[in-house]
């Protein structure tokens, strides 16, 4: 297996990442978000879910790929072990999927991976498409 195909399995099994956004002026958003990678690894997705947001307004994070769609994501392992610390990076444009096969089939991934989402009526609501541009990873992501 490539490193690249290492990292790229390590990240799949994460549960929690962050999620970089940055506007207009370059001022800068990251809050941790649930993911899924879609199978060919060109794409990660994140849904907006029911979870009660403050204001009726559009999230900062779908604001932000409105106006500037370059994104990242970030998982990580911490360890006060040092030699057990690990970090994938994916990089790209955040495209904001509203209806079709490829927004079910993220949905789809999503709720598989975290069954809380089977609760949730997520068919009508936004997914971001993190189209991978560039992978950066270090330190220990075996097991």
């Amino acid at each position: 297996m490539s490193d690249k195909d290492t990292a790229a399995a390590w990240l799949a099994r994460q549960r929690i990442a962050r999620l970089a956004t940055a506007d207009l002026r370059l001022a800068p958003h990251v809050i941790p978000v649930c993911f899924a990678l879609s199978s060919n690894r060109g794409s990660l997705y994140v849904t907006i879910d029911q979870k009660p947001k403050r204001s009726g307004r559009l999230l900062k994070r779908i604001r932000n790929l409105m106006e500037n769609p370059q994104a990242a994501v970030v998982a990580d392992r911490y360890d006060e072990d040092w030699s057990q610390l690990g970090w994938v990076m994916v990089r790209g444009r955040g495209d904001i999927l509203e209806r079709g096969a490829e927004h079910a089939g993220a949905q789809m991934l999503l709720t598989w991976k975290y069954p809380q989402y089977q609760d949730m009526r997520l068919d009508h609501l936004p997914v971001i498409a993190l189209r991978i541009q560039r992978w950066s990873w270090w330190g220990r992501l075996e097991g």
